[in-house]
């Protein structure tokens, strides 16, 4: 059964009802439109929904609600876990109060499931950035897209000898996500994802090719950094190849191992087609000036604002 929340307030002509899986391409299709709008780009994918919804446990019905007008999809909202939200109102039905009881809904949501506060990213400066500032929400963190201008390639960093960086084996995917996972929580404040929940945002999301995850083994055959590539339709044409995690194992910092993944996965990407590669990055990482100082260019920034919801 759905979560049961207050029901939205919404304008004549306007419902609400708990989203399903089958809303996937509808979520995805307003998310794109609110991001072509405030940042000139759109960078999410279909697949990146999918791949949030289908991990073990989560059950969209009872943390996600979409709003329509008539039998179309125009904005929606979804406590994802812990302290992350995520909600979009397309740009032709802003200026009616939608975002606000989305905003509200999430909250309630969150707190009911025993979330202490919730917060989700904004482009900096957009409509959704001045709403939650006017209803309270702090800035947690900035965030940055970071593309490698056409033409141009990140000076290539031979690893140290005995080590390789190359496609990962399957017997190696828990290695990549024990990396991935003991680097993030490094600076991430939230409990440690699964081996199956990573599988689900990774090697089980729609897509994925084996090459798409790339490591580093040391001469011990261990994994000892990780990448995660994705090939994403680039709006307008082409295609871009984004990283969408990368880490490296903290003893092993310093060798030049994540610059050398950054070369493997652009290269292995343009040889699949990719006439752009790109990736993210937020202030808790402090990554920012590596990724600038190897020629990438920021292309939009974002912030995270959350509520306490005491």
């Amino acid at each position: 059964m759905p979560l049961m929340t207050a029901p939205l307030t919404l304008p004549e002509g306007y419902t609400a009802r708990p989203l399903t899986a089958s809303d996937a391409r509808g979520v995805f299709e307003v998310m794109a439109a609110q991001e072509k709008h405030d940042v000139g780009t759109v960078e999410i994918e279909e697949a990146d929904i999918v791949a949030d919804w289908q991990r073990p446990g989560y059950v969209v019905e009872e943390h996600g609600i979409g709003v329509f007008h008539g039998s179309e999809l125009v904005a929606y909202a979804e406590h994802v876990r812990n302290d992350r939200g995520d909600a979009a109102v397309h740009p032709d039905h802003r200026g009616r109060g939608l975002g606000t009881q989305l905003a509200l809904w999430m909250q309630d949501t969150a707190r009911r499931s025993g979330a202490a506060k919730v917060g989700m990213p904004v482009p900096e400066g957009s409509a959704g950035d001045r709403l939650l500032e006017a209803l309270g929400y702090e800035v947690r963190w900035n965030s940055w897209l970071l593309v490698l201008p056409e033409g141009a390639s990140i000076p290539d960093r031979p690893v140290p000898e005995g080590y390789a960086v190359r496609a990962a084996t399957e017997a190696e995917h828990h290695g990549a996500y024990t990396v991935q996972e003991d680097a993030f929580l490094e600076w991430s404040d939230r409990p440690r994802d699964t081996f199956e929940e990573w599988q689900a945002g990774t090697v089980l999301r729609p897509g994925f090719e084996p090459w798409h995850l790339r490591v580093v083994v040391d001469p011990a055959g261990d994994v000892v950094g990780m990448a995660f590539l994705v090939m994403a339709a680039r709006d307008g044409g082409g295609t871009e190849g984004f990283i969408d995690r990368l880490a490296t194992r903290g003893d092993q910092r310093g060798k030049g191992l994540g610059q050398a993944l950054l070369v493997d996965a652009f290269r292995v990407a343009s040889e699949h087609g990719a006439s752009r590669s790109a990736l993210s990055t937020d202030s808790r990482t402090g990554a920012l000036g590596l990724y600038e100082k190897v020629g990438m260019v920021v292309a939009s920034n974002w912030v995270n604002r959350a509520i306490d919801l005491a």
